[in-house]
């Protein structure tokens, strides 16, 4: 008792003063909340101005928009909740607690929206808050949603402007990038990982857009580089610009790293919309379905005539393609880089596919080292979420020549063989044309588990041309080896020795290829396949 009387004797003075406070304080509760709620307001609209008026200004000026608007681009109107909008940074070194040096988001939006009614989490980083550099605080709240996407099954798309690590923070801003590749490592193949660079992404940043799904750039004002122009005009004496080093161009048609490039960033964006349409939400889920008008069952007589009876003449694929989906609608991936290949997205009836194709136009349709990475590449993410894949196959083999060889063809052919056979989804293959060799084999055949191969009639399945293999196999005059070539063509250079095995489960008139497609798809909705235990496999990268 003595003790609780005198607690309560030196609790009377903060008691007292509490009394004082309350009565003499002019600002009464509903004062008080007006009060906190202007500085919130105040907060708020710093925050939505970024980096200040003039800063944007020059952002509009460089033809980028800023990282809001963006975002209300992206996304379904009114649909973006956003979170850590008063996330400060810590930092107090070089001056960087000084007030004008702390902006509310630091230098990055994020929270989640819809796109076409389906949820999606989105960072983007903003170019007029410390040139979208990024601090610990701006990756903790990049790591923040791509957690919470993780733990809901939702796709992330990152919007990257940022002139790469804030300097001022050293090495936790080294930190905060190991922590979002991290997490990139781990969504991989869970939940849809996309990136779009819409200005600079230099040094340690480009390393979490090459360890997503797909990374796209915008024309003219993107670019992305490991080392800049000084770095490497002082180390190797070369001069290079910006763009040529590491532009758009340079990354779609050279050097294979972005999937593809849109004029501005509103052209980016609504592309962004379209391909978004085509994925699953997480490898939880299905292929997406939509409503379809065109037809199932829809006869498509221009196949009839689309390849030419020359062997060696080349026609175009992608005529091919289109006129089998849905309303010749087709999501082309990486379209300027190893263009001997076709990858993208489309439907048949309604239903989301991957296609992939030889072109006949480019190389013969040889494949080579990049066509082989680009394929892989994508019929690995067409498994990894649940997108049946169909292949149209014009293949004579692959690339021959020193180049390729000392470059690795064995190894890098191989991810595409990989790819294939490591694949469960429902896989439907169509041999148009040329099927040769080994690179017949690697085309998603019946021997990797394919689940429906078709042959069209000029279908020639063959350990290689007629010409070829009568060179090495006879030896004679010139019209014995005429006549040779005739049996060659007449026993092996035809769909019928592939399909009376069983390799081939029909030879089918070109014309009825999107309704065979179609009825196989259904019938394969309910496919299950489950590849062997391990703790992953060992693909040779």
């Amino acid at each position: 008792m003595a003790n609780l009387m005198r607690n309560c004797r030196l609790l009377r003075p903060t008691l007292s003063l509490f009394r004082y406070d309350r009565g003499c304080s002019s600002l009464g509760p509903t004062s008080l909340m007006q009060r906190v709620q202007h500085k919130i307001d105040t907060k708020r609209q710093r925050a939505l101005e970024g980096g200040g008026k003039h800063r944007i200004e020059a952002q509009h000026k460089r033809g980028k928009l800023t990282a809001r608007e963006r975002v209300n681009i992206l996304v379904d109107p009114g649909s973006f909740i956003e979170y850590d909008m008063f996330a400060e940074h810590r930092c107090t070194d070089f001056g960087m607690d000084a007030d004008d040096k702390k902006f509310p988001g630091d230098g990055v939006v994020t929270g989640h929206g819809l796109i076409n009614g389906r949820i999606v989490y989105i960072f983007s980083q903003d170019f007029t808050v410390h040139g979208g550099s990024l601090s610990s605080a701006h990756a903790r709240k990049v790591c923040k949603i791509m957690d919470q996407a993780m733990d809901v099954g939702a796709p992330v798309i990152g919007l990257n402007d940022s002139g790469g690590a804030r300097i001022q923070e050293g090495v936790e801003s080294l930190a905060g990038y190991a922590d979002i590749f991290q997490r990139n490592v781990m969504a991989s193949g869970v939940i849809p990982q996309i990136s779009l660079i819409m200005g600079p992404c230099a040094g340690g940043a480009v390393y979490s857009p090459a360890l997503t799904d797909f990374t796209f750039m915008v024309k003219d004002t993107s670019y992305l580089f490991i080392t800049g122009p000084d770095v490497v005009k002082a180390v190797t004496q070369e001069d290079v610009t910006f763009q040529d080093l590491g532009g758009a161009k340079a990354h779609t048609s050279i050097s294979g790293v972005a999937h593809g490039a849109f004029e501005n960033d509103i052209d980016a964006l609504l592309n962004l919309r379209d391909l978004y349409n085509y994925l699953p939400l997480s490898n939880r889920d299905a292929a997406p379905v939509m409503a379809c008008d065109d037809p199932r069952d829809r006869i498509v007589p221009v196949l009839d005539t689309i390849v030419p009876p020359e062997s060696n003449k080349p026609y175009d694929i992608l005529d091919v393609v289109k006129a089998t989906v849905d309303n010749r609608t087709f999501f082309e991936i990486m379209p300027a880089y190893a263009k001997n290949i076709v990858t993208g997205f489309s439907r048949m009836n309604g239903r989301t596919v991957g296609i992939v194709g030889n072109q006949p136009k480019v190389a013969s349709g040889c494949l080579d080292i990049n066509s082989s990475v680009k394929g892989a590449r994508f019929v690995r993410f067409c498994d990894a979420f649940n997108i049946p894949i169909i292949t149209f196959v014009d293949v004579p083999g692959f690339l021959p020549g020193t180049s390729q060889e000392h470059g690795g063809i064995i190894r890098h052919g191989a991810k595409l063989l990989y790819a294939y056979a490591e694949a469960t989804v429902p896989k439907i293959t169509v041999i148009t044309r040329k099927a040769y060799g080994g690179a017949y084999d690697v085309m998603s055949s019946k021997h990797l588990r394919g689940d429906t191969n078709y042959a069209w009639p000029t279908a020639e399945v063959a350990v290689m041309g007629a010409q070829g293999a009568v060179k090495i196999i006879f030896r004679g005059t010139e019209e014995e080896v005429r006549e040779a070539e005739e049996e060659y063509i007449d026993k092996f250079a035809n769909p019928f020795p592939a399909a009376t095995r069983g390799f081939v489960d029909d030879i089918i008139i070109p014309s009825t290829t999107r309704q065979r497609i179609c009825r196989d798809l259904d019938v394969l909705a309910s496919k299950h396949k489950e590849n062997p235990y391990k703790k992953h496999a060992n693909i040779p990268l």
